[in-house]
């Protein structure tokens, strides 16, 4: 089942890669007492995702902390030394924390996956952004297969 407006995050586990190396950060520690802007791309590395979607995330950063966002979080089927890599050279450090669901735990447990065995990606996340304040999803925007549009940072920003 799809997660909707107005439910409960579900509890999982992310990583980070940190100055020690990778760290766990569960969906709990995440979002409790905060609002957080949350976006979902199939791969880092991408095409739209590194073109489009991460780049306008960080550059809509101050507007989005300005709207009262605390933290913008990307997540991606990905490793964490993988998203770490891509988090630097994209200029995300200090504006978008990359955390990894390396197994698509947390996609799953969101009802939000996608096959992309068709291009050797297999099990990943859909694209997609949420507002989620204080563990509890207030805004859900779910791409269409291929599409970019409102899972971007603008739109999200314009739900603010």
């Amino acid at each position: 089942m799809t997660i909707k407006v107005g439910d409960k995050v579900p509890s999982a586990t992310l990583t980070k890669m940190g100055a020690e190396g990778p760290t766990a950060v569960t969906t709990e520690e995440l979002f409790a007492g905060r609002t957080v802007a949350l976006f979902a791309v199939p791969g880092a590395f991408t095409p739209t995702c590194s073109a489009k979607h991460l780049p306008g995330y960080v550059h809509q950063a101050d507007a989005l902390a300005a709207k009262g966002v605390d933290e913008i979080v990307c997540v991606s089927v990905n490793d964490a030394f993988v998203m770490g890599a891509w988090g630097k050279s994209s200029g995300a450090d200090g504006k978008v924390t990359m955390l990894a669901d390396g197994n698509g735990d947390f996609a799953r447990a969101l009802g939000l996956t996608m096959d992309g065995s068709r291009f050797g990606m297999g099990l990943r996340s859909q694209r997609f952004s949420m507002l989620v304040k204080d563990g509890v999803i207030a805004e859900l925007n779910v791409e269409e297969p291929g599409a970019f549009k409102v899972s971007s940072a603008e739109h999200l920003l314009a739900q603010l």
